[in-house]
């Protein structure tokens, strides 16, 4: 076995049914560096924020960290099961995210509702956009981003509550 590791050996070739093209890969490549990103900024508020309502916000991002870990790794493990190789690296995540900037320092809970809202609906924005042409080559990768737009799409609304005003703030909803 110790001698196949350290051969030579080029013959080795996997055949799989399907492998992913230039743009499923860029497309799940940006939806992972948006994941991780986010992943990251529910980290910098959860740390940083204070004000009203801290512990709630507190513990609601810990669900939005929790969701943005599993969905990478997630987006991220398929990607290798269709012969991508995913970058997650931070020079990589700094310059790809899609994501608004998030502040330094202590940030107000309501300022933090806005900017974790925010940072939600932009992933949720990605897995949006990219959806038609994963679908189009890959239904079973467009599954996992229908679970990655349900649940970051639940978590948005559930922590923008936090500053509406009922019947007064913006998203209105339709009336038909």
């Amino acid at each position: 076995m110790t001698d196949l590791l350290h051969s030579d050996q080029t013959t080795h070739a996997a055949r799989p049914p399907f492998t992913a093209s230039e743009q499923l890969a860029t497309h799940l490549q940006q939806l992972s560096v948006d994941l991780i990103d986010l992943h990251l900024v529910g980290k910098q508020a959860h740390w940083n924020v204070v004000g009203l309502n801290f512990r709630d916000l507190h513990l609601a991002l810990d669900e939005v960290v929790d969701a943005a870990r599993e969905f990478s790794d997630q987006v991220a493990e398929r990607m290798r099961a269709v012969y991508v190789t995913p970058d997650g690296r931070a020079a990589t995540v700094a310059e790809k995210s899609s994501l608004p900037e998030f502040p330094t320092g202590e940030i107000n809970t309501a300022d933090a509702v806005d900017l974790i809202t925010a940072s939600l609906y932009a992933v949720a924005g990605t897995a949006r956009r990219i959806h038609d042409d994963v679908d189009a080559e890959d239904p079973t990768t467009a599954d996992i981003l229908h679970a990655i737009i349900e649940r970051l799409e639940q978590l948005a609304w559930m922590i923008d509550s936090e500053n509406r005003v009922a019947n007064a703030s913006l998203p209105r909803p339709i009336h038909r």
